[in-house]
């Protein structure tokens, strides 16, 4: 059973990466350039300057590292609930686990993800703020030709460290944020469903979708900051730090900085996150 919480974890974040990912490309770019008017400016202009192909940049790669990604923190989540509770996931229904359980399972997740994800994020958000259009015989190639070779250029230019540029705000973000996701899931799965029975798919679904924009709406704040220290070496932008970037922020764009993003986020969050768990509880009731 460890194994397949893993492996279910892999294959219904690949699902709900595929969804969201124009989405995402979207948030990135209202949350690090000042040149868009609002989600519908930018998604005009991404579609006319780069085609449909311009909301999927940066996808290839988290195809597979983000959904590896999404495999440890339900992995970890799962067996973290195992060894608190020592109940397993087909257990858990007829003995539920208490929510603090549920929050510290959920904070484990979290952290040991953000620790896996935050190269992957990076090269993510640099590809995804690449506005040029396809390349042209004779236009300039654009800075980075794909993942592999923007990770490379990242080292070259920036070492080590900057590879896990914005990783602090990340796991800020990701800790406390995904503790919250997991205790709404279980809190709605909990009022929907009677004792000791199974979730519905309808309340999986709903359940899901209301987690997601749940944690989007605390962890957008951070979110800003992390993308902006994430583009900061290549805008030669330096900020001393995370609380540096915060005051930055706020002095030449006011508190407003905070929640740019977060209409898109929360569209993004509740058709993401539904197909996510629906296909996550799916998987592991087939093996179970």
């Amino acid at each position: 059973m460890p194994a397949e919480e893993f492996v279910a974890g892999w294959i219904s974040g690949a699902l709900g990466l595929v969804l969201g990912h124009p989405f995402d490309t979207v948030k990135v770019r209202l949350q690090t350039q000042t040149t868009y008017q609002g989600i519908i400016d930018c998604m005009v202009k991404t579609y006319r300057h780069e085609s449909l192909l311009g909301f999927f940049k940066g996808m290839s790669f988290p195809i597979v590292s983000i959904a590896v990604v999404n495999s440890v923190l339900f992995g970890v989540y799962s067996n973290a609930l195992l060894a608190l509770t020592a109940t397993s996931h087909q257990e858990r229904r007829a003995q539920p686990p208490s929510y603090t359980h549920v929050f510290i399972a959920g904070c484990t997740g979290g952290f040991l993800q953000a620790y896996c994800l935050a190269p992957f994020d990076l090269i993510k958000v640099r590809l995804q703020n690449q506005t040029e259009p396809r390349a042209q015989p004779g236009s300039p190639p654009p800075r980075y030709r794909g993942p592999v070779h923007c990770a490379a250029s990242i080292f070259q230019a920036e070492g080590p460290r900057g590879l896990f540029r914005g990783a602090w705000a990340l796991t800020l973000r990701d800790t406390p944020t995904l503790g919250i996701y997991f205790v709404t899931y279980e809190w709605l799965c909990h009022q929907s469903t009677p004792d000791g029975q199974n979730p519905s798919s309808a309340t999986v679904l709903v359940a899901g979708g209301f987690a997601g924009i749940t944690s989007w709406v605390t962890a957008t704040p951070l979110d800003v900051i992390k993308s902006r220290m994430q583009m900061a070496g290549l805008e030669q932008r330096a900020y001393r730090g995370l609380l540096d970037c915060v005051v930055s922020s706020v002095r030449q764009e006011g508190l407003g900085v905070f929640f740019r993003g977060l209409t898109i986020n929360s569209a993004r969050a509740f058709p993401v996150n539904a197909v996510t768990f629906l296909s996550y509880e799916y998987l592991l009731h087939s093996w179970g």
